[in-house]
């Protein structure tokens, strides 16, 4: 496995990014990683390396760099106060020029293939690949929410509008019981998906809560974790080979 740490510079900053690829067979297809609200930790780092094993070339970038340089956040009230202020800093607005970004560095890289990419976004990213797909409708072809958050925002740039000009499929994992995405929010986002003509699955969990791919926390269910990876595999393999 080929692993890199460097700082990617976008119109707002230089944006800390990691970078997993197998060692042969390139050039390999590229996949946006999206952290979820955690932020990055080994856990997330682990679950790119598996991805990326699996023939990627996995981009994942520290999203909150706006708010200041790259940081591990632990569970201290003062951790989890100041990452609720960087979320704020990340929106399906500026994740664009965020992904223009990567993909520019990408583009410089023979491990990195040219054409479709993927996204897949965790938790407050889920609907931050979608806003790449409708943002990028010529390179993202695969775009995955996982027990995404706000998807259905009272904002012009809310996820589920304006789906027309996407062209990627599909996949959200959507557990019952999560606040950030309400099972009244559902019908709203089929209804959105299915008006614009888009292919996709939605998995509706009643055994998992909000944050149950990432292995190592309390929210962890392998269960559905493991659907999730199924679901990854198949919807990349798919659309970006």
């Amino acid at each position: 496995m080929i692993e890199q740490e460097l700082d990617i510079t976008t119109p707002e900053g230089e944006m800390k990014t990691f970078i997993y690829n197998p060692e042969h067979s390139r050039p390999h297809p590229v996949v946006l990683y999206l952290m979820d609200a955690p932020s990055i930790r080994p856990a997330l780092k682990e679950m790119a390396v598996r991805l990326a094993s699996a023939g990627y070339y996995v981009m994942l970038p520290y999203l909150f760099y706006r708010g200041g340089p790259f940081r591990e956040f632990g569970q201290s009230d003062e951790d989890m106060h100041a990452r609720r202020e960087l979320m704020g800093t990340v929106t399906p607005t500026n994740i664009v020029s965020d992904a223009e970004a990567l993909l520019a560095y990408a583009d410089t890289d023979e491990e990195a293939a040219d054409g479709a990419i993927g996204a897949v976004g965790f938790c407050m990213s889920g609907g931050l690949a979608m806003a790449l797909a409708k943002a990028m409708p010529e390179r993202v072809a695969a775009a995955a929410s996982i027990h995404g958050a706000w998807l259905v925002r009272d904002t012009p740039d809310s996820p589920h509008l304006g789906l027309d000009g996407a062209k990627a499929e599909m996949y959200f994992g959507w557990c019952d019981n999560d606040p950030t995405a309400p099972p009244e929010h559902v019908p709203i986002v089929r209804d959105a998906l299915e008006e614009a003509g888009i292919n996709y699955t939605l998995d509706w969990l009643t055994d998992a809560v909000h944050g149950y791919a990432p292995p190592g926390g309390e929210r962890y269910n392998r269960g559905a974790s493991e659907l999730h990876w199924e679901r990854v595999h198949d919807l990349l393999r798919r659309n970006l080979w």
